[in-house]
This record gives structure tokens, sequence and C-alpha cells, in this order.
């Protein structure tokens, strides 16, 4: 297949990268066409050993980084450009690449150069950074102690606060009335056989707030008969996954919310 057709599908995407890091259609536009004016020059920088749209933002990559940034906006930006551009250079890539763009981190590190851990920094940088801007009240329904630990800790790495820890449906519930989390981490099977996703469609009329399932059972929130979940992880889960979804949730989410942080 020719070069052009190979990379074709994926030009409109790039686009769409690269306005969201220099917060400028044009701009983006320029950096999108010094990636083609370097392949026609020389196709032979095009990777043959990967993904193609891996391939085509690793040179993109490449370019970026061999300019100035260019972060601009106009005044009309909108407020998820203003955010993004608040992140630092490497985290605003990371998080764009993962969160946006819809690439693994380990598709990240290699668009990037960067090692696992460096990507796994990268997100915890730009979980942190937003967590400043959207820091929220988080409630976790997980009836596995180890689990409901590992994502506390998680979420209270960038910047959050955890609420509240339900192991079933009752008292999933309760807590949310009580407490008014600005983000859910759900699991659908609970404690006492209850169901977690049952739990979340009773709080949702009430508390409109962004829900993210973990679970073992992907199957019956994908099963196509009802409204599926924006944001889910299986398990067994990468921390660095539950992060950059965390942060996905709360950027994107318009009910996001910054809690009176006093102590109690």
């Amino acid at each position: 297949m020719a070069l052009a057709d190979t990379i074709a599908p994926h030009l409109p995407f790039l686009r769409r990268y690269a306005r969201a890091l220099t917060g400028r259609q044009d701009s983006g536009d320029a950096y999108v066409a010094a990636v083609l004016k370097a392949l026609i020059a020389d196709p032979r920088i095009f990777p043959v050993d990967t993904d193609p749209r891996v391939g085509l933002y690793a040179i993109f990559s490449r370019i970026w980084s061999s300019v100035a940034l260019n972060v601009e906006t106009g005044l009309e930006a909108a407020q998820a450009e203003r955010t993004i551009e608040a992140l630092t250079p490497r985290s605003r890539q990371v998080f764009l690449l993962v969160s946006v763009e819809g690439f693994s981190p380990a598709e990240a590190g290699q668009i990037l150069g960067l090692s696992h851990g460096e990507i796994n920094t990268a997100i915890d940088e730009a979980g942190r950074e937003i967590a400043e801007q959207v820091a929220t009240d988080v409630l976790i329904i997980e009836d596995e102690p180890i689990i409901s630990m590992d994502l506390a800790k998680l979420v209270e790495d960038l910047g959050h606060r955890v609420v509240g820890t339900a192991r079933t449906h009752t008292e999933a519930v309760a807590m949310a009335a009580k407490t008014n989390p600005g983000l859910v981490l759900a699991d659908i099977q609970l404690a006492d056989g209850s169901s977690g996703l049952e739990a979340v469609q009773e709080m949702l009329p009430k508390l409109e707030v962004p829900v993210i399932f973990i679970t073992a059972y992907p199957e019956r929130l994908l099963s196509g008969t009802r409204p599926e979940p924006v944001f889910l992880v299986t398990k067994p889960f990468q921390a660095s996954t539950v992060k950059a979804i965390v942060s996905q949730a709360l950027f994107f989410g318009a009910r996001a919310r910054n809690p009176d942080r006093a102590p109690a």
C-alpha cells in the first residue's frame, strides 16, 4: 500500500491532536504540513515495523519537539483548550495521547520516546495538574478492601479526596446522598450480591456525576441492551490506566467541582 493511502485515514485525528497542542487550527495544521513535507522529502523516515497511526504520531512528535512550542489561543478559546494549555508540555502531550486520542500508555511511550516509568510519571503529572483545577470528592463503591484501598491511594495521589467507600448497593446510595461526590468509582458485583450498576442507576437521577466502572465483568456493561458507560476499566487494572481515566472523566465532566478542602 502506498504511504499516502496508509496515513490518509489518520490525518484528521492528527490535525485534532495538533490543534489541541497548539491551541489554534492554523498553528496545528502548520505542524501537520511539516510532517507531510518531511515524509515527501524522505519516505524512509516512516516506521514500517509499528502501527501506522503510532508511526505517524511519532514523526509528528519529533517535529514538534524540534521547533519552539506554539500555544497561542484565540480570544474565544474553549475552556477545555485553556485547561490543556495549563499543563506542562510533556504531561500535556501524554494526556492528549491517552485520554483524547485513545492510545494506550505503552503506545504513548512509543510515540514520545519515553520509557514505561517516564510515561507513568507523565500521567501522574497530568493528573495532579488537572486535579489542581478540578479537584473533587470521590466515592468508591467496591467490596474488596485491598482494591478499595488501592483505588483510594490512586485518586488521593492525584489530589482528590475520598469521602466514602461503600461495599453494598444500600451503602452506596446512602453515601452518595450524604457526601454529594464529584466522581464515583464503581464495581458491579458487590459484597451482598447486590449490583453497583443498579446503585449508580439509582443515584444518577438525583446526582449528576461522572462515573467510572472498574469491573472484572465488562460484558455486563457492554451488552448493547442499555446505555453503555463512557468510562470503563477492566480488572485487573493498571494504575496508570485508572489515573488517566480519572483525569479524563473530570477534565471533560461538566459537573466536576472544586469542594471546600478545609479540615473537618
